[in-house]
């Protein structure tokens, strides 16, 4: 879990940042190392780029440990800590992103069908009102009860809903936000 924790760590957005732009990613625009702040600030090229290689870092994570024979229990904590490395990362003082491009990675590598259902709803909420967090927030919301539903292992459940925790704790500004009608939009400059 500590492998997946420093993989985690590897805040793509904060090192493509600084190498394309010479800038730190989390000064500018909402101040959040991940890929809708990188598209805000920096396009959809290098966003693109930023949502791949955080989402492959949660496939790794849980493949790796998957790989390594683990029991379930450490494959789910593996694709846990993958996403709080991300959330607070050791090597750029413990500030990082929301996860949520990890959290795709990790539950599509362990959790493949629920997390594919649950990706449908979160792509339709955010086509419908291009509210980036509720998507989010939607998203991980449904994975538990897909995965439950979908008699996933139990540790996979429990993961699930530690992810949808972990969700609603780095969204929890968001949500003030989008209660008092205040959160940008899609395509919207911060």
């Amino acid at each position: 879990m500590l492998i997946a924790y420093l993989l985690g760590s590897i805040s793509t957005s904060t090192i493509l940042a600084k190498k394309v732009a010479g800038i730190d990613i989390r000064k500018h625009g909402s101040g959040n190392a991940g890929a809708t702040n990188t598209l805000r600030v920096l396009g959809p090229k290098l966003a693109g780029i930023v949502l791949v290689l955080d989402a492959s870092k949660g496939v790794i994570a849980v493949l790796l440990a998957k790989l390594l024979a683990m029991p379930d229990l450490v494959v789910a904590g593996s694709a846990i800590a993958v996403i709080v490395g991300h959330n607070w990362p050791i090597f750029f003082r413990f500030r990082g992103g929301k996860g949520i491009a990890t959290t795709i990675g990790a539950v599509l590598a362990l959790v493949t069908v629920p997390a594919l259902l649950a990706g449908a709803v979160g792509l339709l909420v955010l086509y419908a009102t291009r509210y980036v967090s509720l998507a989010a927030l939607s998203f991980t919301a449904l994975l538990p009860l897909c995965s439950y539903l979908l008699q996933a292992p139990d540790q996979f459940v429990w993961f699930t809903s530690a992810a949808f925790v972990l969700s609603l704790w780095v969204h929890r500004a968001n949500i003030g936000r989008l209660v008092a009608g205040r959160e940008n939009k899609l395509g919207a400059k911060r």
